[in-house]
C-alpha cells in the first residue's frame, strides 16, 4: 500500500528498504528498562547483531541502515515520546518504503500477551496502544506489520499506563529478556522468509 499523497521514491529520496523496523519507546534514561520500552530493546539487539550504531539520520529518529546479504534493513527508535511516534515513523516510511507500508515493522509492548510471549501480526486493531494510534493517524492506515512483545496485565487496580512505565521485577525481567531475543529473531525471519513464516514460527 502506498503512503497517501506521496510519489514513489526518486533520486535523493534514499534507497528503498526491504524492511523498516521501528522499536517504540519513550526517550530518556528514566524510561530505560521499563515495559513500554521493550520495542527499543529489540532494535538494540538487532543493531548489536549487525554491528550497527543508531544515529540521528532521518527525521526525529535514531536509525541505521544495515546490509544483510542483498537486503537493506533499516532500524530505528523514535526520539519522540510514545504518543508522538507517528511523527517519527512517517519520514522513515516516505524515505524507505513509500509504496508499501507492509514493509514497515513496528515492535511494541503488548498488555494482552503474558511476559515472555511474542506475536507477529499484520494490520488490525491497535489495542489502545498510543504509539500505534499515532502511527495510524499519521500514515492513514494500519496495514503495517507488528511484532508484539508481551508484558502482561497490571496487577490489581494498577492502571495500564502506570504499569508499562515501571521496570519489571526480576522474574518478569527474565521473561522479557527471552521475549526480546525471540522478537529479534522474528524480525530476522520476516526479512529473510516473510511475515507468514514468522507468524507460523512464533505465534
Amino acid at each position: 500500500m502506498r503512503l497517501p499523497g506521496r510519489r514513489a521514491a526518486g533520486p535523493g529520496r534514499g534507497t528503498p528498504a526491504d524492511l523498516v523496523v521501528v522499536g517504540l519507546a519513550n526517550p530518556g534514561s528514566e524510561y530505560d528498562g521499563t515495559r513500554h520500552n521493550v520495542g527499543a530493546e529489540v532494535v538494540a539487539v538487532l543493531a548489536e547483531r549487525h554491528g550497527a550504531q543508531l544515529k540521528r539520520a532521518v527525521g526525529r529518529a535514531l536509525s541505521a541502515e544495515i546490509r544483510a546479504g542483498d537486503r537493506l534493513l533499516v532500524l530505528a527508535v523514535p526520539a519522540t515520546y510514545m504518543n508522538l511516534s507517528g511523527e517519527t515513523v512517517t519520514p522513515l516510511v516516505r524515505r524507505y518504503c513509500p509504496d508499501d507500508v507492509g514493509r514497515l515493522v513496528v515492535v511494541h509492548d503488548e498488555l494482552d500477551l503474558p511476559p515472555g510471549r511474542i506475536k507477529v501480526k499484520e494490520g488490525g486493531g491497535l489495542a489502545g496502544h498510543n504509539g500505534l494510534k499515532s502511527i495510524k493517524a499519521h500514515l492513514h492506515t494500519d496495514a503495517f506489520l507488528r511484532v508484539r512483545v508481551g508484558v502482561g496485565k497490571p496487577p490489581g487496580s494498577q492502571s495500564g499506563a502506570d504499569y508499562v512505565l515501571r521496570r519489571p521485577g526480576k522474574a518478569d525481567r527474565s521473561e522479557l529478556d527471552v521475549a526480546v531475543a525471540d522478537a529479534a529473531e522474528a524480525v530476522e525471519t520476516i526479512l529473510t522468509e516473510g511475515p507468514a513464516a514468522a507468524m507460523n514460527r512464533y505465534n
